[in-house]
């Protein structure tokens, strides 16, 4: 990855791209750096994904309430100032929304980790 200079991101005047989902819509704004890119989402009401992800994220809860459910049956609830954390390849997991939510989500090439790293706040 290459060296990103300080900047400031005006996420209002950057183009959304709105994706549906199973139920509902995704609106998404974009940055996008040499092997990873910057995302403020936004779910509509009653979104829920239409398909499985197994991409690394780190997600932050802006605003709103988000259930990430994992394809093992486990499922999470993040509300505002929350977090997950994943690296690629190693879980499927899909969002879904009654009331809405905002994010903010960042991924990329460092995430592609061969191995789960461990967890520095359970050592």
């Amino acid at each position: 990855m290459g060296a990103v200079l300080f900047q400031t991101a005006d996420w209002s005047s950057l183009p959304p791209t709105q994706r549906p989902g199973k139920t509902g819509y995704a609106t998404y704004r974009t940055i996008e750096f040499e092997g990873f890119r910057v995302r403020l989402v936004e779910y509509s009401e009653n979104y829920a994904a239409n398909h499985w992800c197994r991409a690394g994220h780190i997600v932050y809860c802006l605003e709103g309430e988000l259930l990430s459910e994992l394809s093992d049956g486990r499922a999470f609830k993040l509300t505002k100032g929350m977090s997950y954390i994943v690296s690629d390849e190693v879980s499927e997991h899909r969002s879904s929304t009654k009331s809405g939510a905002t994010l903010l989500i960042l991924d990329g090439k460092f995430l592609r980790e061969p191995k789960p790293l461990l967890n520095p706040w359970k050592m």
